[in-house]
């Protein structure tokens, strides 16, 4: 009995780390990672550097941002923040 009262705030303290800080992070990552698997071209897209463009190509594990001045950059995928835009292109290719 008196090894459940030591360790009873032992583990709740673990059980509400887990449902409010390492369970929501989680879900926040496969949310992230869903997002950059599903990238099409066309789509608006923002990175983690705040870059604003427009995916032009795509590969396995990088992908080509057209910008405003027509230049092409090459970023991983892991750099995409935000899709702002779904693109008309990834629809029409499908």
């Amino acid at each position: 009995m008196d090894i459940l009262t030591t360790l009873a705030p032992l583990l709740l303290m673990f059980v509400l780390f887990y449902f409010l800080l390492i369970r929501p992070q989680q879900k926040r990552q496969r949310n992230v990672q869903q997002m950059q698997g599903d990238l099409q071209k066309g789509d608006k897209i923002v990175t983690i550097g705040g870059l604003h463009g427009t995916v032009d190509a795509l590969d396995e594990g990088k992908i080509v941002i057209k910008c405003g001045d027509g230049s092409r950059l090459t970023y991983d995928r892991a750099a995409i923040r935000d899709v702002v835009e779904k693109g008309k292109g990834g629809l029409a290719e499908s």
